[in-house]
């Protein structure tokens, strides 16, 4: 057996130890609260997206959005259509311009 003395741990040593010790807590506590956040969030009640879209002949969607009182689609030829959530009507299109 080896009788020598162990080396005594510098003070700045056991320091570093323990900020190490405690940032890895830290950042274990906040990957899991951003998971648990996360697993929340999804487990509420979807969106309420309309059933059928009616659409102006030839045209593409592109993109979709929506609010409490309309939803919008943005079209393939730079056109937003906004329909009433009410009564599924279209309201008002609004052409976009290239710049």
């Amino acid at each position: 057996m080896d009788d020598s003395p162990q080396p005594v741990e510098p003070a700045l040593l056991k320091f570093l130890k323990v900020l190490v010790t405690i940032l890895t807590v830290t950042m274990i506590a906040g990957v899991v609260t951003i998971v648990v956040l996360i697993v929340i969030r999804y487990r509420q009640t979807p969106p309420d997206f309309p059933t059928v879209l009616t659409l102006p002949p030839g045209t593409t969607p592109e993109a979709y959005t929506q609010t409490k009182s309309w939803y919008a689609i943005v079209t393939e030829d730079d056109r937003v259509l906004i329909y009433s959530r009410a009564t599924n009507k279209l309201v008002r299109e609004i052409t976009l311009e290239q710049q």
